[in-house]
């Protein structure tokens, strides 16, 4: 029976397995085959609960099974239990110490909790035993993207396409690492040729559309980025009411229309902007946005701004924020780019003016975003490398700082000349009072950067080689913050260029430049 239980699971006849195992257990309760057997069946079907009841009972019974406490480590994996699926993976690899997919599923775990360097370990080890193991050469990739490697990571997917040729997600993955690069025309014939092998394919059509708009080709950028909702990144975000897409067709005098944010604090502060011509038009607008927003948000004309997890209102039409631009038909010369299009209360401003004492101009630095983003590690700036910035600065220096890492603490401790406003910091209206008490503004591509600009504050934006599509390529300005100037890096991973020149620039402004 237990041959046929094989059997009939290896053919696909699940429903036949599984009665043959259950038959087993009535007479067998502790039987190691059948109940690791219905563990996996019940894997396969994504009866989570059962499949862990049953691989746990399989390993109780036979604790010496390298494969049981795998399949039971996949599992855990599966549901995200990604601790306890490294736990059991690393009891595996001690009775299996070379096997190739195991070391590969302990990467995986480690990648999903951000634990880089093991990862990568992890699928070194796994290519060592199996050089042509493609999940691992993808795997591998995607962890030195994340390590901000893509020319290593660029190799990787040239591996794995020759295990796999033509291969859609790995050309995909390939293409992503070429824009890291700053290869943008050799990233689109990739996504090209990725979408001829498979049309549907959403996640090339965004990286593509991401591309498109980096390279300044807003109709075909705008036009492929509403692919984002069939990405695996975005499908969860994706709203879903009876009122219509508004997409700029239909006229909106008298209707009600619902903005709602999708991504981070600081894309909402940077689309909003489109709210007002909404209410130009003769829309009743309502903009949903995150809760830390909403008070620094609601000063627009015409336009009623509620926290998300508010009662929404009834509406006519809606449109996520960053489908905006293309409902307006944006080009790069049409942005609406009139700033400032956010002030800060008065009140608030009097509230942080004490804080800046009056004398030598003001500057504000923000170095490094959210260190759960998925770019912190080319994005954000270890403030150890700007420290020599802040030992006789031109300008008296306040960091601005909320989120701040246990490393830049201490040598922020050290810094007198560097005063941290970051702690006193309660909201984003607080952020842009100190902004508006400043002469200028030093930042990462965080949000901080897009509250300067949007408050039309002077700011300097230190951006990685590859930087995000919004901000383009090539130019030291960007159309949507006319009083931005941005400082970019000139090769991967050259902070050193950027800090330099950004001493420059604050040295001028002590002097009294412009």
């Amino acid at each position: 029976m237990q041959r046929q239980a094989y059997g009939s699971f290896h053919d696909g006849d699940l429903d036949k397995a599984e009665r043959l195992c259950s038959g087993i257990l009535q007479h067998r309760p502790d039987d190691f085959d059948a109940l690791h057997l219905l563990g996996m069946l019940h894997f396969q079907r994504r009866r989570m609960v059962e499949a862990l009841r049953f691989l746990a009972a399989a390993l109780k019974a036979n604790p010496d099974s390298s494969d049981t406490m795998s399949n039971l480590g996949l599992a855990l994996h599966t549901v995200g239990r990604y601790e306890e699926a490294v736990l059991w993976y690393r009891h595996a690899l001690q009775l299996a110490p070379d096997h190739p997919e195991i070391l590969y599923n302990l990467g995986n775990s480690s990648l999903e909790l951000g634990r880089l360097p093991e990862a990568l370990s992890s699928y070194d080890a796994a290519l060592a035993r199996e050089p042509g193991h493609a999940g691992a050469l993808v795997n591998k990739g995607n962890t030195l993207l994340r390590l901000n490697e893509p020319g290593e990571a660029l190799s990787s997917y040239d591996a794995a396409l020759a295990v796999m040729p033509g291969h859609s997600q790995i050309l995909t993955n390939r293409g992503h690492a070429l824009r890291r690069l700053g290869r943008p025309v050799e990233a689109l014939a990739d996504f090209r040729a990725a979408l001829a092998a498979a049309p549907e394919f959403a996640e090339a059509h965004f990286e593509a559309a991401m591309t498109h708009l980096l390279l300044g080709d807003f109709d075909a950028g705008w036009q492929a980025y509403e692919w984002r909702w069939k990405t695996g990144a975005f499908a969860q975000r994706r709203r879903s009411f009876p009122a219509p897409l508004w997409q700029g067709g239909e006229p909106v005098s008298g209707k009600t229309v619902l903005l709602h944010a999708e991504q981070g604090f600081g894309d909402t502060i940077q689309f909003i902007r489109y709210a007002p011509l909404l209410a130009l038009q003769g829309a009743n607008v309502v903009c949903e946005v995150q809760a830390e927003l909403q008070p620094l948000l609601s000063q627009f004309e015409g336009v009623k701004v509620i926290a998300s997890g508010e009662p929404l209102p009834a509406f006519d039409l809606h449109c996520p924020l960053l489908s905006l631009p293309r409902a307006f038909k944006t080009q790069v010369g049409t942005i609406p780019a009139a700033v400032p299009y956010l002030v800060a209360p008065a009140e608030r401003q009097a509230r942080w003016r004490h804080r800046l004492p009056a004398g030598r101009p003001r500057a504000g630095f923000v170095w490094s975003g959210s260190s759960i983003h998925k770019s912190d590690s080319s994005r954000s700036i270890a403030l150890s490398r700007l420290a020599a910035l802040f030992e006789d600065p031109p300008l008296q220096c306040f960091s601005l700082q909320t989120e701040l890492r246990s490393a830049d603490s201490e040598v922020l401790r050290d810094l007198p000349k560097l005063i941290h406003l970051g702690g006193e910091i309660g909201d984003f209206t607080d952020t842009a009072a100190i902004i508006s008490l400043l002469d200028i503004v030093v930042s990462v591509d965080t949000a901080v950067a897009h509250l300067a600009g949007a408050l039309g504050k002077p700011v300097v934006i230190l951006l990685p080689y590859a930087a995000d599509f919004r901000w383009m390529r090539d130019r030291e300005d960007t159309p949507w913050y006319p009083a931005a100037k941005l400082l970019r890096q000139p090769a991967p991973g050259d902070w050193d260029s950027v800090i330099a020149r950004l001493g420059d620039e604050l040295r001028r402004l002590g002097q009294g430049g412009a």
